[in-house]
């Protein structure tokens, strides 16, 4: 792993920390070391649940490494700072079945706002901000803002952050709905690690099967919609494979007997 990303297991869970002074900016080779990260936690049958976060205090991630990039004499010779899993290892992770959870501990500036709307749940910090700048640089916020950020909160939100480039503060994301809770500094990684311990106690297939049919769900119609859960119409293969397998009973067989479900996630 990169001296830039750093990993530790705690459990179930992987806790991905991006360690990249002093901004926590992000080019190819810290793309790609992230990407492996999520990799590892998409692989490994021992890991189920994911936390994003950013060494320090001050700055999530300050995004895209624009210094790199200055120093190109013309456009052809950015060198795209991308990974299999897209800009920041995980804004194109398609294939991601677990979830991931961003703990946002400070100001969280153009992809690095791309990568925690890439995460599954995003907890903040009081001090925490969002913006994206992208627009005063020049170009757009394509690695994911302007993607998921209209689906998430309300479109004229959603424009006016990207033309004024203005910050948002952690509250108001928590009133468009953008983040799940707001925590003072000193308790987010602790709120981050129980919440991941809570989620890693459920069974794996039907985690997994969740994360990978929302997307599908989201922009069907809702007769389209139930049969992506219908067994043999056409339904998502994570769905299927939770479908059949013995946590699928194990779950009722548990209530029945009276006792905690025992998952062998498959």
């Amino acid at each position: 792993m990169s001296e830039a990303v750093r990993t530790e297991r705690r459990g179930k869970v992987l806790e991905v920390t991006l360690d990249r002074p002093p901004a926590n900016a992000i080019d190819k080779a810290t793309s790609q070391a992230l990407y492996d990260a999520f990799r590892l936690l998409q692989d490994d049958d021992e890991l189920l649940i994911g936390i994003i976060t950013g060494a320090g205090g001050r700055i999530f991630s300050a995004g895209w490494d624009l210094k790199a990039v200055a120093a190109a004499e013309s456009p052809d010779e950015v060198e795209g700072d991308e990974s299999p899993g897209g800009f920041a290892g995980l804004t194109e992770f398609w294939d991601l079945y677990k979830p991931v959870i961003a703990a946002v501990n400070g100001a969280t500036v153009g992809g690095g706002f791309e990568l925690a709307l890439s995460a599954d749940i995003i907890l903040a910090a009081e001090h925490a901000e969002f913006w994206l700048p992208e627009m005063e640089r020049g170009f757009l916020a394509s690695a994911g803002a302007i993607q998921r950020l209209p689906r998430r909160i309300p479109y004229n939100v959603a424009m006016e952050l990207f033309l004024t480039g203005r910050r948002m503060g952690a509250e108001e994301a928590r009133h468009w709905g953008l983040v799940s809770e707001v925590l003072p500094a000193d308790a987010l990684m602790e709120r981050a690690r129980a919440l991941a311990e809570q989620l890693s106690e459920g069974a794996p297939l039907a985690t997994q099967a969740l994360k990978a049919i929302m997307p599908v769900l989201m922009p069907l119609p809702l007769e389209e919609a139930m049969q992506v859960t219908q067994r043999g119409r056409n339904a998502h293969p994570v769905y299927e494979k939770m479908m059949n397998s013995e946590d699928y009973l194990e779950g009722p067989r548990a209530f029945a007997e009276k006792r905690k479900p025992v998952w062998k996630g498959r």
